[in-house]
Parts: structure tokens; C-alpha cells; sequence
């Protein structure tokens, strides 16, 4: 089952030559959710050949524009395109008035229903859910109300070992409890251990986004051990008090985060642009955690 993760945008702020805005887009068995949308996510999509139309859900962090601007466009073109099936979007609430508008004065009849989902930065909450794939918010300290967001495979079964179901003669309730990681009790009470009959699934694999906060260690009981954790590292560490008044984490700290919740690969971006050598991002953080990579446009990160 493919899980992976394409860096649409990695500036924040203001875009550069080349760096876009925050977007980025997970891909969880062909199934695609967008995240943020900055100005011109819709043509690092096209850019880098992400199927638009696949796109069902999209998950706002917080209402600055450098997360939100290009979210206009892309109702739009979703509409000339034709699109009929639903659009989820899990924001805050108010971004739902916002769009309400515009859509009201520059194009009247979208011929796609828009299902708006509500979150609280205050506390985590399950947003999604379908069966194979969990998504729940992570609480983060910015300016205004932000969230991360925790996307994590559901755990298959158990697979029954096939040249075991004859020799036995497993019914379908066996093999139902076993997949649910039961033993099996033979009729004259003989127990088979559940490793002896079936063959393990592979662990179920974990994405954290956390993007515009403060660097907080309230979020790593979110992130405990997760696969990959991208967080943002707005600055170097010589401007952290910067960081600190603008509600922002360094590389350094995001580091240490990725450290402290044994994460096993960091990807750092929302880059300044104030700065001119981005290879110090990577210095400063990887001289804490090494396995730290730097978000760049169009990268695709498997997990």
C-alpha cells in the first residue's frame, strides 16, 4: 500500500524563484489529501503531474494566506474542470464564511457540493476516518488558532498462513480470530499459538504535519515514534528570539522535537527567505537529529 508525502511548498510568507507556498499532498493508497494550499498549489500540482481531480479532502492548518490563498483558485478551476463528487474541507470555522463570499461574487453556481468541517485548535480530535486511514489534529501555539495533523495507517490483520488452513481445518470463524490476533483451540483443547498459524502485517506507518507554532513539547505525545514528522523551521537558530516573537521554531528546535519523540525521519521547511545559505537549516538540525531532510518543491517522500 503506497504512503507518501510531495513537498508542493516550502517558503513562508512570500514565495521565491524557487520556492512555493506551504502545500503539500499525501497519497495513501491513490487516495489524495491536500494540506494548506498556498498561493500556486494549483500549478505546483499541474507541475509536478498530481492528479487534481483525486483531491477530496483538504486539510486548512490555519487562516494566514501563505496557507490559504491558493485555495481560491483551485475551487474555481475544480468547477471548470467539471468536478461533480464532494470536496471535504477541515478548517476553522471561519473559512468557511470566507469562501462563502468569494465564491458568492465571483462564481455563483459551483457544480460541486463543498462539506466544510469544522476543528478546534484547542484539543486533538479524530477529523477523518475510513476505515484504513486516521486523521486527528495536533494542538499548536501560532498567532491565530492552528493545528497539525496526524495522519496514521489503521493496523491490518493478521494473515492466516494458507498451507495452515487445510492442515488444521480452519472454518471461518477461526480464521477470523486469528486475524484478530486470537489463539486457536482445537477441539481437544490444544492451543496453537497465534505466531504458529499466521504471518505478521507490517507496521502501520504514521505522518505528523506541524506547521507555524512555536516549537511546544505538548505535541510529543502526538508524535511519539511516528514515521515521519515534518515540522517547521521558519529560522536559524542566531534568530530565535525572532522565532519565539513570532511564534515560530528554528531548525535547532525542531530538532530537538524529532529527537525527544524518537521520530524516525524529519523533514524541516517553511523556509525564511531572509536567509541565503538554506544548507544551515539542515546543519543546524541534523547536527541533533540526523536523519533530517530539507523540504524542497516537488520532492516525494515515501514513508
Amino acid at each position: 500500500m503506497s504512503f507518501s508525502v510531495t513537498i508542493l511548498g516550502s517558503s513562508s510568507a512570500i514565495p521565491t524563484s524557487k520556492r512555493f507556498l506551504t502545500a503539500q499532498l499525501v497519497n495513501h493508497d491513490e487516495r489524495f489529501f491536500l494540506i494548506d494550499c498556498g498561493e500556486g498549489t494549483q500549478i505546483q500540482l499541474r507541475k509536478y503531474k498530481k492528479k487534481i481531480a483525486r483531491i477530496n479532502h483538504i486539510f486548512i492548518s490555519h487562516l494566514h494566506g501563505d496557507h490559504i490563498f491558493g485555495l481560491f483558485g483551485l475551487l474555481s478551476t475544480f468547477s471548470m474542470l467539471g468536478r461533480r463528487n464532494q470536496l471535504h474541507i477541515y478548517s476553522d470555522p471561519i473559512l468557511k464564511k470566507l469562501l462563502t463570499e468569494h465564491l458568492d461574487f465571483f462564481q455563483k453556481e459551483i457544480n460541486y457540493p463543498i462539506i466544510y468541517h469544522p476543528i478546534s485548535s484547542k484539543k486533538s480530535q479524530i477529523i477523518y476516518d475510513d476505515g484504513k486511514l486516521e486523521v486527528s489534529t495536533i494542538p499548536l501555539l501560532h498567532r491565530v488558532p492552528c493545528v497539525g495533523f496526524l495522519f496514521r495507517e489503521k493496523q491490518k490483520p493478521c494473515n492466516v498462513r494458507k498451507e495452515l488452513i487445510g492442515f488444521y481445518n480452519l472454518g471461518i470463524k477461526d480464521i477470523l480470530k486469528l486475524k484478530n490476533g486470537e489463539d486457536y483451540l482445537k477441539d481437544n483443547g490444544e492451543k496453537i499459538a497465534n505466531e504458529i498459524l499466521t504471518i505478521a502485517p507490517p507496521p502501520a506507518k504514521s505522518f505528523a504535519y506541524c506547521t507555524d507554532t512555536k516549537a511546544k513539547e505538548s505535541i510529543l505525545k502526538y508524535i511519539n515514534k511516528i514515521d515521519l514528522l515534518y515540522h517547521e523551521a521558519t529560522f536559524q537558530d542566531e534568530d530565535k528570539e525572532l522565532a519565539k516573537k513570532t511564534f515560530h521554531s528554528t531548525a535547532t528546535q525542531a530538532a530537538n522535537l524529532a529527537l525527544k519523540a524518537n521520530v524516525k525521519k524529519l523533514v524541516i521547511g517553511h523556509f525564511s527567505s531572509r536567509y541565503k545559505k538554506e544548507i544551515n537549516f539542515l546543519n543546524e538540525a541534523a547536527s541533533i537529529f540526523p536523519n533530517t531532510l530539507l523540504a524542497e518543491d516537488g520532492i516525494e517522500i515515501e514513508i
